[in-house]
């Protein structure tokens, strides 16, 4: 369960996350960049999900702004830093993190890093500007990958 609704493993991301009362931002994102095709192929990816209230954790404006269609370059890119290639559950994330002796470096879509590490029994992740975000549900399969919802935006340089 995401947001209120069911997450089904036989379902793409897009059909998914449309579900979430919890990712409506992030939805609205993704079609005003024109990435719901890419999310809904085959893949898979890895998706780290902004929650509406990561978005609103930004300064006033940032959404609104990103979202014009002449900042859809940025957005994408913004979009992109969330989404590893390939299926990373948080049994081959944690198995990067050991394998980095004790955090792991990820590129994302958009040829950005993330750092990946455990604080406690959360992992934790920072982006290029040094934002951090906690992964607060885990694992939730999708036909095309897995998400791993988080609680702030990741930004890339």
């Amino acid at each position: 369960m995401v947001g209120g609704a069911a997450m089904y493993a036989n379902k793409d991301i897009v059909d998914n996350a449309v579900n979430s009362k919890d990712h409506t931002t992030l939805v609205a994102a993704v079609k005003a960049a024109g990435l719901v095709e890419t999310l809904k192929s085959a893949g898979p990816f890895t998706v780290f999900a902004p929650t509406n209230e990561a978005f609103g954790k930004l300064p006033e404006g940032t959404v609104e702004t990103v979202l014009k269609p002449e900042n859809k370059a940025l957005l994408t890119k913004i979009l992109t830093y969330h989404v590893v290639a390939g299926k990373m559950t948080s049994k081959e994330i944690a198995a990067a993190i050991k394998a980095g002796k004790g955090k792991a470096e990820l590129t994302t879509v958009s040829g950005g890093k993330l750092w990946v590490w455990m604080e406690g029994d959360k992992l934790v992740l920072k982006d290029e500007k040094g934002g951090m975000a906690t992964v607060t549900i885990a694992n939730v399969h999708q036909k095309n990958g897995v998400i791993h919802v988080i609680d702030s935006v990741l930004m890339p340089n």
